[in-house]
């Protein structure tokens, strides 16, 4: 269980990342006049992300989920793979991404990299992830939870998401 530990330790360590840069990008929107939407979900988001890893934790040493090579080796490789997408989202929106939704009058709307193909592809890494990374050591609780919660606040997350980019150029 040491390395798992170690595997969740490194995606918390990459989200404190990804909230250090959006904060920095905020700032940056901000200077632009930019306008954060849909604020109200926003705790409850962070809440649930915080949530996944906790509960990866716990179900694992409580319930003493085992590590099932054929299934903890693909769930190892779709944790990778949605890690690579999240950054190519990332990196491809640049300084207007961010965790938060924030409209920059006069922005232009993104439509290059993965977002060529899909409306919204963080999104779909989340939910890789949010499946993936408990199962990685079988915590198919905390997957499930995690999936259907986060089915829950997509719902609302993309709603505002399509009203902020319906604003852009």
């Amino acid at each position: 269980m040491t390395w798992y530990l170690i595997l969740l330790f490194a995606v918390g360590v990459e989200r404190v990342a990804e909230l250090v840069l959006a904060r920095r990008n905020l700032e940056w929107s901000r200077a632009r006049g930019g306008v954060e939407v849909g604020a109200a979900h926003y705790p409850v988001m962070v809440a649930l992300h915080l949530a996944l890893l906790v509960g990866c934790v716990v179900e694992v040493a409580v319930m003493q989920r085992p590590f099932i090579p054929a299934l903890g080796w693909t769930m190892l490789a779709l944790v990778v793979a949605a890690q690579g997408l999240r950054w190519w989202c990332i990196t491809t929106l640049g300084r207007q991404w961010n965790t938060r939704v924030v409209v920059i009058p006069g922005a232009r709307r993104i439509d290059g990299g993965p977002y060529r193909w899909i409306p919204h592809p963080n999104y779909v890494a989340v939910a890789v992830e949010g499946i993936a990374l408990p199962l990685v050591h079988s915590a198919w609780v905390t997957a499930l939870a995690f999936t259907i919660l986060n089915a829950a606040l997509l719902s609302t997350r993309v709603s505002v998401e399509n009203s902020a980019l319906a604003r852009l150029s």
